[in-house]
């Protein structure tokens, strides 16, 4: 039995190569189905097995957020079921995953936050506005590009409080801002081509995640979900400051303070959350559940800025990988 730190994804993890990504019938889906029914919205099973993906449908926050919860955390239990979780992670909405699968919520609260908090981000981005874009801060050796790093730096400094850092994914910056901010952004940050990818890129259907613009967010989720009931986790969970929660000495009120506060209007860092998980608890794997393998060349990334296994660059990442002790393991394609 491996010992293993679990890292969840966030949202852009479900896209049109996930369709199809539940089993027939599980009490998790029938659990989930009860809870949307309460609120009127589309069975997530009718949307797995659509047809045909429409990303106005599938990649509404109400309905995507769920479909990677619940995904996620069918995944992560039957890894779980063979191995020593050690550690519990996720990225941004990942958090919320990260609670159920280390056991500080039961399923269904864990599934009620993920609803709750998306539909709350949705409504203030609709009266609001505001996004987020991403950028790389490493080459495409994956090392750290100091210049990168500073051209980040700059363009919030010159946004005039319309922008701010938002998630640092390792080797990747998530910066968010109001619609000036966001525009400002764009045209301030340089043009860097990245494989295939054209930087900076504005995520689709994401608002102002992690900032301050969102307290709003955070008064109202701390109004309507006061009712959930945290426990100490079973597992150690990391959250987005790099602070562990373990089950022998997790404060419970610090955690949902944390968690319904600093965690929706501070920056993230998920490369710290990783960090902490390699340095405090030394797993054999890092599991990546699904949906998709959006997290592959983050975690990656942040390897290669541990030096772990003697991982300096993504050459040597690629040859761990391919022998025969690889570090990280994605449980979907």
């Amino acid at each position: 039995m491996s010992r293993i730190a679990l890292l969840c994804p966030g949202r852009g993890s479900y896209a049109e190569k996930q369709l199809a990504s539940l089993p027939a019938s599980h009490p998790w889906i029938d659990a989930a189905e009860g809870i949307r029914r309460e609120h009127g919205l589309q069975p997530l099973a009718e949307l797995d097995r659509a047809a045909k993906f429409d990303r106005k449908v599938h990649l509404h926050p109400a309905n995507v957020s769920p479909l990677i919860y619940l995904v996620s955390m069918l995944d992560a239990a039957a890894v779980q079921a063979e191995h020593r979780a050690v550690a519990v992670a996720g990225n941004s909405l990942g958090w919320y995953t990260a609670l159920a699968v280390g056991g500080a919520l039961s399923f269904e609260d864990g599934f009620r936050l993920v609803q709750e908090m998306s539909r709350l981000q949705h409504e203030h981005q609709e009266a609001h506005g505001g996004g987020q874009v991403i950028f790389p801060l490493v080459g495409e050796d994956w090392r750290r590009d100091p210049a990168r790093e500073e051209a980040v730096e700059a363009a919030v400094a010159s946004s005039g409080g319309e922008a701010f850092p938002s998630i640092r994914l390792a080797g990747l910056a998530v910066l968010a801002g109001s619609d000036a901010g966001i525009a400002h952004l764009k045209s301030t940050l340089p043009k860097v081509k990245s494989g295939s990818n054209q930087y900076p890129i504005q995520l689709e259907q994401h608002g102002p995640y992690h900032t301050p613009l969102v307290s709003g967010v955070a008064e109202r989720a701390r109004a309507t979900l006061s009712h959930l009931a945290f426990t100490r986790p079973r597992v150690t969970l990391i959250d987005g400051r790099g602070v562990r929660f373990s089950p022998w000495s997790t404060d419970v009120d610090a955690l949902r303070s944390y968690t319904l506060g600093p965690q929706i209007v501070e920056p993230f860092d998920f490369g710290l959350s990783i960090r902490v998980a390699l340095r405090e608890h030394a797993p054999e794997h890092l599991v990546c559940p699904g949906p998709g393998n959006t997290l592959g060349g983050v975690v990656g990334q942040a390897l290669v800025a541990e030096g772990w296994r003697g991982i300096r660059d993504k050459e040597d990442f690629t040859r761990v990988q391919e022998g025969a002790q690889p570090v990280l393991v994605s449980m979907r394609r």
